[in-house]
Formats: structure tokens, sequence, C-alpha cells
């Protein structure tokens, strides 16, 4: 008879609650499970056992065991116990293609985007594809609606008032404090608010571009970069892009060797789609190309603070000597999706980009950025961020074991190490494109892989999204597009 492994080392956080007490032993078990402390197949302690090496009620470990199976990370077997499941493969290294000049105004493509975001406005969809958190169990929307309140009471005037640019100093002075966690020093005055992080990215682009540039993405990249590249007359390069570990900073060295492109867009911190983060030592090197080529990064950070780990990774900004990194983030997969705030600090070019904020949008809604700062302001944020980042988590780890279970063998998925994202590699022979418009005949949305690429690339590859309450409907979604993708692997299908 196999062994059971033995439980890791208690958490020194642990506290004094039965709910913690559990929640914190599945964390602790997940965390060997990914490190491999825990192998697959490897037979986790009984329950009698576990309690008494943990000194823990039975009922504790029965949660904490039921808490994993529902992540998929293990699975009871009948009058044998618990075992650690299979791990999906992670896809192949080098996720990306050889870097070339490609155009974003492939029509077929940009017809798929719209596509995907028109089936959001139909009734009875289920979607598994945009990035958009819905659910009031995410968000503190009912202390958000108390501040708002409180100010309306206090300034009633501010409803027909202005923020212009660069937005009201309280969200600014916030931001400016959040931003030490990722390394970054920034000045209030520096930061502008913005309409959400894609007018954050838009402005960026239009004051360190003209028509006709070169701009470097990530391949595989965030599937909403290629048309607004094609709305400014913008040529995308794709750049190989490893599923652990990033871009590949060796290929953007040679691109800007040979000047080959006028800018670079980038998530270092919880791509999109991959879910990595950038060696630090990759950070600081890519900060330092920019630097001695002069050639601006915009950095898209609106996934860094839903890194997974307990200490934040640093931004590519707090490496930038020289003003270089135009940093864009906003607060919409973290606090108040609706809401609509984003912020950018643009280094050497803030004069230019304030211009373009006022001629593009003129202003903010005051309200919204004086309850937003308020919040940031009342120290409630890192309590909230850490119980949304370890739901995120959950959610990722049984969206995963589903997958492990209901599609084809040989699929292969990214482990993501914050946010809520999960791109896939199913194996040859699998279509997303058609999965796409199969699912979509029956009313679930995904993101085909073709969308997260200016050429096309990634035709087996998909991606998903875990920021929706995971209910009956969302998982039964899931399990039949995992039967829609057998069946195109079947003899006949």
């Amino acid at each position: 008879m196999m062994n059971a492994v033995p439980l890791p080392a208690e958490s020194p956080t642990m506290q004094n609650s039965a709910a913690t007490l559990y929640q914190q032993l599945a964390d602790d078990l997940s965390l060997a499970i990914s490190r491999g402390t825990l192998p697959p197949g490897s037979r986790l302690p009984s329950v009698r056992r576990a309690a008494h090496s943990r000194q823990l009620s039975l009922n504790t470990v029965v949660s904490a065991y039921r808490v994993l199976e529902d992540r998929g990370l293990i699975e009871a077997r009948p009058q044998s116990g618990y075992y650690v499941r299979a791990r999906l493969p992670s896809p192949a290294r080098q996720a990306g293609t050889e870097s070339g000049p490609a155009s974003p105004t492939k029509h077929a493509v940009l017809d798929l985007i719209g596509t995907v975001l028109q089936a959001q406005q139909s009734e009875g969809f289920i979607d598994l594809a945009l990035a958009c958190p819905r659910g009031g169990d995410f968000y503190p929307g009912n202390k958000l609606a108390r501040l708002m309140g409180q100010i309306l009471r206090r300034q009633p005037g501010m409803v027909s008032t202005y923020a212009l640019p660069p937005g009201p100093e309280r969200l600014r002075t916030q931001i400016a404090r959040r931003g030490m966690d990722l390394g970054m020093t920034l000045q209030p005055d520096n930061i502008i608010l913005t309409h959400g992080c894609m007018e954050a990215l838009q402005l960026a682009l239009r004051a360190v571009t003209r028509h006709g540039d070169a701009v470097g993405l990530e391949s595989p990249t965030y599937f909403n970069l290629l048309p607004l590249l094609a709305s400014l007359g913008l040529k995308a390069v794709e750049i190989p892009t490893d599923p652990q570990t990033g871009l590949s900073i060796d290929a953007v060295e040679v691109l800007l060797e040979e000047k080959r492109i006028q800018a670079l867009v980038a998530m270092p911190n919880v791509h999109n789609p991959l879910g990595c983060c950038m060696p630090l030592e990759n950070k600081k090197r890519l900060a330092k190309l920019v630097n001695r080529h002069q050639v601006p990064l915009i950095e898209d950070a609106l996934y860094a603070e839903l890194q997974f780990s307990d200490t934040l990774a640093p931004a590519v900004k707090a490496f930038d000597a020289d003003g270089w990194v135009i940093v864009c983030a906003s607060y919409t997969k973290t606090l108040a999706p609706d809401f609509r705030i984003g912020w950018m600090e643009g280094g050497r070019f803030g004069a230019a980009l304030r211009k373009l904020k006022f001629a593009s949008s003129v202003a903010q809604p005051a309200v919204l950025a004086e309850t937003l700062g308020a919040f940031l302001e009342s120290g409630g944020y890192d309590h909230h961020l850490r119980t949304l980042k370890r739901r995120y988590a959950a959610h990722v780890e049984k969206v995963r074991g589903l997958i492990a279970r209901h599609f084809p063998a040989g699929t292969r998925a990214t482990q993501p190490q914050g946010g809520f994202l999960i791109w896939l590699e199913l194996p040859e022979g699998c279509d997303s494109v058609a999965l796409f418009h199969a699912a979509m005949a029956e009313k679930i949305s995904l993101i085909p892989g073709p969308l997260s690429s200016p050429g096309g690339r990634y035709r087996n590859a998909m991606r998903l999204s875990c920021c929706y309450p995971l209910d009956e409907r969302y998982l039964a979604a899931l399990v039949r597009v995992g039967q829609l993708a057998c069946e195109q692997l079947a003899p006949n299908g």
C-alpha cells in the first residue's frame, strides 16, 4: 500500500477561527501540491491522522479536503483515501513565434472580437471569455456606496463639478502610495486619471507613436490591443513570450538594436492571457534596454496587484532611470469595475499625456474618484485584496481541475501566478475558432487563440476567464466546451 505523504508544516499565519483554519490548511496543501512536495498520485494522510498531527478537529480537516476537491487538486478513492490528482502540463515554452511585423487589421481576427463583444449583450449567454469581473461577493459595493453617500452629503455640489486633468489629488496621492508596493516612486502630480486602463494605453500610444510606426507586442497578447493599434494606424511586431517567464528580452534587444520598433507594450506582472510574471533580472534588463535605446515602454500593470504571492514583485517602472517607461493601470479588476477609473504615470511624456487627456475626454467623474480615494485612504484595501486573490486562486485551481477531467487528453494549461485567466493549448487537430462557433451556437462564449495574435496564430489555443461565480451554469458550460473539443478529435468529428 502506498504510504501517505506527511502534511506540510503549519503556516505561521494560521488564526484561531474554524473558517480560517480549514481555509489555511487548504491553502497550505495547495501550495505543497503546486511546489511538488505532494506529487501527483501521492496519498494524503487520513482525516483522523491529519487532525491529530495539526491539532485540528475532524470537521476542519474534512472541510479543507473538500475545498481541495472543489479546486480539482485531490480526489477521494473509495475505501482508499484522498490522492493528489495528475496536474495539467504547462503550455510549450516560448509560446510566441518568431518576431516579425504583422498587420493588426486582419478582418477575420477583428470580426471575431466584435462577435465576442456582441455576445455579451445577448440574454442567456454564459461568459467564459471576457475579463470582466461580476458578482456582488467579489467587491465591497456596500462600503463604496456608503462612502459615496457620505461624500455627496458633505459636498452635494460635486455632482456638478468637473475633475479636470490630472484628476482629484486625494486619489492620486493614494495611487502613489500604493505604487510603493510595486517598487515605484511616483509623484501624485505626475499621475493622470483616465477612463479605465484602455484609455491610458490609448493615450500612451498616441503620445509616443506616429501613423505607420511599429509597436512590439507580446505573443500571445491582450486581444483588445489589436483593434486599438489598428485604429491608430500602427503595425504590430509579435515578440516571443514564455508562459512562465514572459517576454523574451533577447528578442526585444534584437528589435531595438535593429531599430525595428518605435514603442513596446508589455505586461510584466500577471500577463494577459498567460498569467506569468517576468523574473526580476529580466525586468531590470528590459528597463535598461528601453532607456539605452530611448524607445518608450508602455507597461500595462492592470493585474499587478493580483499576484498570488504575499509580496508583490516590482514593476519595470521601478527600474526606469530616465523616464522611458509609461505605467498604466486601473481599479476595474480589483475594486470597482463599473467606476472605470484608471491611471497612468508618463515619465518624460507626462506633459504630452496631460494635453492628450484633456483633448480626448476632458475630465473624470469627480464623485467616483473621490469615493475610490476615500476607500483607499480608509485602509480596507489590503484586506480586500487578500480575500479577492484567495478567491481567484481557488477559482483558477477549480477550473484547471475541470479542464484536466473534461478536456481532451494532451491539453496543456497555464498555472497563473495571479489574476483569473487561463491559457489552454489543445492537442493538434483541435481548432479553437471552430470550437468558438460551436460554443456560440450553444450560447457559450470563449476567446479563441487567434484573437491574441495579429497574425492569427494559436489556432489550437484558447483563453478562459474565471472571474465569475462558479455556479452550476458556468461549470456546466465549461464541461460542455471540453466535450465539444473532444468531439473535434473523434474519428467522425
